[in-house]
């Protein structure tokens, strides 16, 4: 996980002297994250403030710089950092940045066993030429079934998660690791729905978006969904349909959703729970397979009149910058 140096802090302050308008010595949560030469807004402001000493978490600014109105601070209140401004012929500045750090995840292996016997691969039934590469195709379909399914909806051991000889490893999914942007319909920045109040609609989907785009250095660009919200999706744009007299194709379908925040590829998963919306970077997603661990068959040993093997794959999700991603859930799904 790599993020960009913040831009932004809340005062940490009761009380401002010699008032909440003309202080000039703030408590901010993170001093670090300033330093001299800074131009700061109070958010919803149209204050601008210079910074001329940052000592601990105690910055000095210079208040309504450049001839702006001063406004009244309050505890909690965001700071803006705008940008700094160096001075000319000045010394370089002390390098500052934020620590990359890892995010892991374990794969999980997926194993199907195949077993056809002499008499079934001679007998060519049903068409099938070759009754052995059949079930080992059928085989491999089921685990890219379950592969993706774990993808979303997967969940590692709270204990042991490297797995042991009476543990088994499991991944954790898409679902189970956004923490930050989790959201529902009446809650925080999400409105409710129409109808029970907890339905799917643009002004719901577009302040989750918006929540996403406001703190997160991601953009969305990817929603899954299930049945029924990829319906209400769908509903989106009932009303602004037109068709020509000699049309013979009636089209229901939303397969990108453009927005102020981002263009979407809509894309439908049957794992994915009836009341839940996923907003996705997908350039911060991958499903990787551990080296040389792909999906193939490997032959077992044969044990009488029978051909025996083994689909074998082992993957994890690499989940990279959980804040950029975000989940819609309590959603209504009649």
């Amino acid at each position: 996980m790599d993020t960009l140096l913040p831009n932004s802090d809340t005062l940490n302050q009761t009380t401002f002297s010699p008032d909440a308008t003309n202080a000039t010595a703030l408590t901010v949560s993170n001093g670090p994250r300033f330093q001299v030469g800074d131009q700061l807004r109070p958010d919803s402001s149209t204050e601008v403030m210079m910074v001329t000493a940052v000592s601990g978490n105690t910055i000095t600014v210079f208040r309504g710089y450049g001839g702006t109105t001063k406004v009244a601070l309050t505890n909690g209140r965001r700071l803006v950092i705008l940008g700094n401004a160096a001075l000319e012929g000045a010394d370089a500045s002390a390098a500052r940045f934020t620590n990359r750090s890892r995010k892991q995840n374990y794969t999980q292996i997926f194993a199907a066993t195949v077993e056809v016997t002499g008499s079934a691969s001679a007998a060519r039934q049903h068409g099938i030429a070759d009754e052995l590469d059949y079930q080992k195709q059928e085989r491999t379909r089921e685990l890219l079934r379950d592969l993706e399914n774990c993808v979303l909806n997967g969940t590692a051991p709270s204990t042991t998660p490297q797995g042991s000889a009476s543990v088994r490893r499991t991944m954790n999914g898409i679902v189970r690791q956004i923490a930050t942007n989790q959201f529902a319909p009446g809650t925080g920045p999400i409105p409710a729905g129409g109808g029970a109040g907890t339905d799917l609609n643009e002004a719901v989907l577009n302040a989750a978006l918006r929540a996403i785009w406001e703190q997160s250095q991601g953009r969305i660009d990817t929603i899954v969904v299930g049945g029924a919200q990829k319906r209400r999706i769908n509903a989106f744009a009932s009303t602004g349909r037109a068709y020509a007299p000699d049309d013979t194709k009636f089209r229901d379908m939303v397969s990108m959703y453009e927005s102020d925040f981002g263009v979407c590829r809509v894309i439908l998963s049957r794992w994915l729970q009836g009341d839940t919306l996923l907003m996705l970077d997908s350039s911060r997603i991958g499903v990787v397979p551990l080296q040389g661990r792909s999906f193939h068959y490997r032959p077992l040993a044969s044990v009488g009149d029978a051909t025996a093997g083994q689909v074998l794959g082992e993957y994890t999700l690499e989940f990279r910058n959980e804040n950029a991603h975000g989940v819609l859930r309590g959603l209504t799904t009649t």
